[in-house]
């Protein structure tokens, strides 16, 4: 051994600790593949046509070293304190919150509760989610979130158009009062889809425009409340919807839409305990009523029944709009910002009812002693508010702002006038600092004698009070104290299967190592507390982490661009192909609408075609899964004319390096049509291949998957787009924040500039801790991984589709449709089994019904990959005791999995197979058993009886 420092340097210490496989592990795995090395293997699977030089990255850099670099990056955000509003605030994390739930891999790490019977606590923390809305809103539905509130709006508006289907009109009418990022996003929105967005005022002008819906922000952007009754009363006379964008803590105090007569209500839990973080990530709300509930978008959380009879909980409507619809579809959602979700219900279930209404009321009061305050110092603002008071300032805006700003008071700037919101973090001191702003030479208002004489909800007019009740039921009003907060949300936690409990093998979804270190810096305040409209030269340290990361996933995919608006996967596409689309109009293309999509695509790629108004051409896959490159080419010189894009996803959807990329990309190219490729599966790419160099013009990259942003239990997310230079001049720009060298008047897709920026350092801190040699190797060994998994079960279950030399990419398909003709065993029963061996199953039935398709990633150990390998085997077994006769095909281990305690201490077993066999089917299993909470859950049952809000507690007993 070489003692020297290169030698003995700490920058390799993170490589190995994120890499599963030691050396050892993987001279075994790669003698079980009969290749000697890495590089080997790699030569046997990816096509020579395609793979890269080195990437221009820095040399990887100790854990120790990449965070202090990362904190001078975060040094220099200002952190001001913020009066901008419009819809973000400050707010106060519970620290029992902060700790135990968005710093704990057992709530971070958790996938999308796809499979309910091991996701049982963050199915009830959305559930209880569910109700906070409903409750607040004074609807009858809601879902369990969306990605944020301009986006929610959005899917409002399109959800408005679907449910007046007598109602022809086009028109959506958009009062004056929303939030200008809202408005952004809905032209954004509107356009493909041929609607047409109608700005006014609604209480004068909403009788006499003919619409299918109209949106009202309320408590308005300048914070003027008003009585919806009278457009309500006007939108529904013309059979149109009234959708309600709102401030949740507002709720508390006001009279919340539903009880005014809204259809849907849309908006943000931010500020329920959730950081700023430069714009995201956050939990958007969406409620309507029940008459709607088969068209609501997103993730609806429904209680079913289990095999038992016991109450059980599932994801509601699982099969969701953009697989059903698919090219025809109006929504791509296919995420939602659970994580959040759960952070802001349990801020709420945390200070209960009460304790809510407190906040609400401080925050007012807040408010009406500041606006009192400017008065005595002659200056005037709205009369009616909850906690935003518009000041009218007349040619002193700019001087006030500014002066503000020196202090570190960051107000919302209007040509004449000044925006000031208060939150729950606000202080006397902070209102005393304001008034200075504007008292000039005069003295300062009295806080205490002003508070003295205030009437109790000040600039909330009697007839706008909230008299309803809310959240009374018991599970908010019960945990108050830290101590019983804490056992609740571990009691949630202890339901579930993370990746702190075993691997999660998920093909197309990259469950890979979260590490601590990429983790640590969401919770810096100078990375939490900015607000997304603070002023640029605030903001420096998040500029320029936002630059470098552009530039570190510039080098990972040979783009020459990127845009990290777009805040989820759907978002990504979406953004991308309206670069596409404007890219062709900028050179008068305007009839290039035509998408070409293989028929193995996920449902989000035809949705996102779809809403970008293109028309979406199916192309056929071969019998060995690849496309069909005749068909594409037939379909591309058909439609040469009309040709907008292909999409394609590389490696394929069946997991396969298909030897003909390079031709694909083309065919698409010779008719005029750009290439989309999906960026879902980068992380068999990184390091060997670059979409931006083997022909790609665009790629969206999910952060989550490749890149280290955790799945949250289903989010949050980022979805950023690489380009080609030709297309960079497209990219999402903001109305409010605008990107540096881009038009203002570009499209919007998220609501915040950077979409979900508080989210970026972890992306950024892995690349800085990986460097170009570490993220080249990670890919070797996810694909060395897929096909050491595939060696060991391809004599048990035969793999569906392989590349060149029998070698799958970085996931494998295994087929169980010849078992279930056989046994009756689907795979449905093969996932619920393992999960009494402490696995969450693999991906079932995508892309191709009657399988699973099995990601193992790279940060697995050999250990855990031959402990997942053996539990599938086992498993094999039992299906060929069926198979035999042994077992009957009505009631064996397989068709009555899950099994839990309840089963296995049941007085009465009549079942042909042991207790143990039922519960402790391998050896191992003794050391560290995981119990599911439920037996198998009943779907149907679940969406004939659709019930979206908490049961009795006396149902959980």
């Amino acid at each position: 051994m070489t003692h020297n420092l290169n030698a003995l340097s700490q920058s390799s210490d993170f490589l190995r600790r994120h890499i599963g496989p030691d050396d050892e592990q993987t001279n075994a795995m790669l003698s079980a593949l009969g290749v000697s090395s890495l590089d080997e293997l790699i030569k046997q699977t990816v096509p020579a046509a395609i793979l890269r030089g080195d990437m221009p990255l820095p040399a990887p850099q100790s854990e120790t070293a990449t965070l202090n670099r990362l904190r001078e990056i975060a040094s220099k955000n200002q952190i001001a304190r913020s009066f901008i509003g419009m819809g973000y605030y400050d707010t106060i994390t519970p620290p029992v919150i902060l700790r135990n739930v968005l710093e704990n891999p057992g709530w971070y790490t958790a996938y999308t509760p796809y499979q309910p019977e091991i996701a049982q606590g963050r199915l009830e923390a959305l559930l209880n989610f569910q109700q906070m809305i409903i409750d607040l809103t004074g609807l009858e539905l809601a879902n369990a979130s969306l990605l944020d509130e301009a986006t929610a709006a959005a899917e409002a508006m399109a959800m408005s158009k679907r449910a007046v289907r007598k109602n022809k009109s086009n028109v959506f009418f958009v009062d004056r009062s929303c939030h200008p990022q809202t408005l952004a996003v809905l032209q954004t929105r509107a356009l493909p889809l041929g609607l047409e967005i109608h700005i006014g005022d609604a209480e004068s002008e909403l009788a006499s425009t003919s619409c299918f819906g109209v949106l009202i922000q309320n408590p308005a952007s300048n914070g003027e409340i008003r009585d919806l009754r009278p457009i309500t009363a006007a939108a529904k006379a013309q059979d149109a919807l009234t959708v309600v964008a709102t401030d949740i803590m507002s709720l508390l105090l006001v009279t919340p839409p539903g009880e005014q007569g809204a259809d849907i209500v849309v908006g943000n839990t931010q500020r329920f305990g959730v950081p700023m973080g430069f714009g995201g990530p956050h939990a958007a709300f969406f409620a309507t009523s029940d008459s709607y509930k088969r068209s609501i978008p997103g993730r609806i959380i429904g209680v079913s029944v289990d095999s038992r009879g016991n109450q059980a909980l599932r994801m509601a409507m699982q099969t969701r709009e953009q697989h059903i619809r698919r090219e025809k579809a109006t929504s791509n959602i296919c995420t939602s910002q659970a994580l959040l979700a759960i952070m802001a219900v349990f801020y709420a279930i945390y200070h209960g009812p009460d304790g809510l209404k407190t906040i609400a009321l401080r925050i007012n009061r807040m408010a009406g002693i500041f606006a009192e305050g400017l008065k005595q110092l002659g200056f005037a603002s709205n009369t009616n508010f909850f906690d935003t008071l518009t000041v009218q300032c007349g040619d002193k805006a700019a001087q006030l702002a500014n002066k503000a700003e020196s202090e570190l008071l960051n107000l919302r700037r209007g040509a004449t006038e000044l925006g000031i919101s208060f939150d729950e973090t606000t202080t006397a001191a902070d209102i005393e600092k304001l008034w200075a702003v504007f008292a000039g030479d005069k003295a300062l208002p009295s806080v205490a004698a002003i508070d003295e004489g205030l009437s109790a909800l000040p600039g909330i007019p009697s007839e706008l009070q909230r008299h309803s009740s809310y959240l009374t039921h018991p599970v908010f009003n019960q945990y108050h104290s830290e101590t019983e907060m804490l056992r609740y949300m571990n009691r949630l936690e202890r339901k579930d299967i993370a990746l702190n409990h075993s691997m999660i093998a998920l093909g197309s979804c990259t469950m890979k190592l979260n590490a601590t270190t990429e983790m640590l810096p969401v919770t810096w305040p100078e990375f939490g507390r900015i607000h997304p409209f603070a002023p640029s030269s605030q903001v420096a340290g998040y500029l320029q982490l936002v630059d470098e990361l552009e530039q570190q996933l510039i080098a990972c995919t040979g783009y020459d661009k990127f845009s990290m608006q777009p805040n989820a996967g759907s978002q990504g596409e979406y953004a991308g192909l309206l670069a596409i689309k404007r890219y062709h109009e900028s050179r008068g293309d305007f009839n290039r609408d035509i998408c070409l999509i293989p028929s193995s695509a996920h449902g989000t790629n035809p949705a996102s075609a779809a809403m970008a108004g293109m028309r979406v051409v199916i192309v056929g896959c071969d019998a060995l899964g690849n496309v069909d490159i005749d068909d594409l080419r037939a379909k591309a010189e058909r439609h040469s004319e009309q040709l907008s894009a292909l999409m394609v996803t590389y490696p394929s959807t069946h997991g396969v390096f298909e030897e003909g990329i390079r031709e694909i990309c083309d065919i698409t190219h010779q008719h005029g049509g750009q290439v989309y490729v999906d960026g879902a599966n980068m992380n068999a790419l990184v390091g060997l291949a670059a979409p931006g160099e083997f022909g790609a013009d665009v790629s969206h990259l999910n952060l989550h998957k490749t890149f280290c942003i955790p799945h949250g239990g289903g989010g949050p997310g980022m979805g950023p787009i690489g380009v080609k230079a030709h297309l960079a001049p497209f990219l999402p720009s903001h109305p409010v924040f605008p990107v540096e060298g881009l038009a203002i008047t570009n499209d919007t897709v998220s609501a915040a500039t950077y979409g979900s920026a508080g989210i970026l350092p972890i992306s950024w801190t892995y690349i800085a801790l990986m460097g170009a040699e570490g993220l080249k190797k990670a890919t070797q060994v996810a694909i060395m991984s897929a096909n050491y998994v595939a060696t060991r079960l391809n004599d048990h279950y035969p793999v569906l589709y392989t590349g060149r030399n029998g070698r799958v990419a970085h996931e494998c398909i295994i087929d169980l449709r010849p078992l279930k003709e056989s046994t009756g065993i689907s795979e449905e029963d093969i996932a619920k089994r393992l999960m009494d061996y402490g696995f969450h199953a693999p991906t079932m039935s995508f892309p191709v019904p009657g399988t699973l398709m099995i990601e193992p990633t790279e940060s697995e150990s050999k250990r855990e990959l031959d402990r997942f390998c053996d539990a599938m085997i086992h498993i094999r077994r039992e299906v060929g005791r069926v198979e035999s006769g042994q077992l009957p095909t009505d009631n064996n281990p397989l068709v009555n999995a899950p099994h839990t305690l309840a089963d296995i201490i049941a007085a009465d077993w009549d079942r042909p197979y042991s207790r143990e066999e039922a519960g402790f089917p391998v050896a191992s299993l003794r050391d560290n058993k995981y119990w599911p909470t439920v037996n198998r859950i009943d779907n149907v049952f679940g969406d004939r009886n659709l019930i979206c809000s908490c049961p009795p507690i006396e149902s959980y007993l």
